[in-house]
């Protein structure tokens, strides 16, 4: 379905592409030069999510990250990677290996949530 751009969506958008990590609402909604309530921003947020124009991250503490993922191409849904969250810096990057599993037969994957959680290159 085709939704119309509005300056929330666009200023939303804008900030995801500036970043090369992924971001918190709160931390997508410091950035926004706009005034943007925070339920505004968590509705595009999951519409863009359930577009497949971005991925959720669930880190292990339950906290949502929402990122662009440049391996996955403007025009594809987001595929089944890990992410790494730093415990220094705490940012939260997609990695670029796929992500190989196996699963009894029966089972059907319909979404991977794969966080590994220590301390990023940048931070070693």
């Amino acid at each position: 379905m085709k939704r119309r751009n509005t300056p929330t969506k666009d200023a939303v958008l804008s900030v995801l592409k500036s970043s090369t990590k992924a971001m918190s609402q709160d931390a997508i909604q410091d950035k926004i030069s706009i005034e943007i309530n925070r339920a505004t921003i968590y509705r595009v947020l999951n519409r863009f999510c359930n577009d497949g124009i971005l991925h959720r991250i669930v880190a292990e503490d339950g906290k949502q990250y929402f990122a662009l993922c440049a391996k996955c191409g403007e025009d594809q849904k987001p595929q089944h990677h890990f992410h790494f969250r730093c415990i220094n810096c705490e940012t939260i990057e997609c990695l670029p290996a796929p992500v190989h599993f196996s699963i009894e037969t029966g089972y059907q994957v319909a979404h991977v949530n794969c966080v590994l959680t220590g301390v990023c290159k940048d931070c070693s």
